[in-house]
C-alpha cells in the first residue's frame, strides 16, 4: 500500500500592503527590514520592503504574520541558490 504524504498547505494574506500573514512556513533563512527570505512547504519565498518587522511568529504551527511597507513577493525557483541571507533576485536588484 502506497502511503500519501501530508498535504501542503501555505496561504498568504495581505492587507493594505502593510500586513502579510502567512501559513506554510517552515523555516525563517534571514531577515532584515528590506528583505525576508522564508522557507515554506511551497518553496523559497523572497519578500522585499521598507521598514519589515515580525509581527507574530509560530514555526510549530507554521505561521508568520510581518508588518511594514510591501513591495514584493518573489518565489525562487526550485533549486535557485540563496547565498549569505540574499535571493537571487535580490542580488539583480541591488
Amino acid at each position: 500500500m502506497i502511503e500519501q504524504g501530508k498535504p501542503k498547505h501555505h496561504d498568504l494574506r495581505m492587507q493594505s500592503r502593510k500586513q502579510l500573514d502567512i501559513s506554510g512556513v517552515s523555516n525563517v533563512e534571514s531577515f532584515d527590514s528590506e528583505e525576508f527570505l522564508l522557507q515554506t512547504e511551497l518553496g523559497h519565498l523572497t519578500i522585499r520592503g521598507q521598514h519589515l518587522h515580525i509581527k507574530n511568529l509560530s514555526l510549530e504551527e507554521g505561521l508568520l504574520s510581518i508588518e511594514g511597507q510591501i513591495h514584493s513577493l518573489v518565489y525562487l525557483e526550485p533549486g535557485a541558490p540563496a547565498k549569505n541571507g540574499k535571493s537571487l533576485f535580490g542580488k539583480l536588484f541591488k
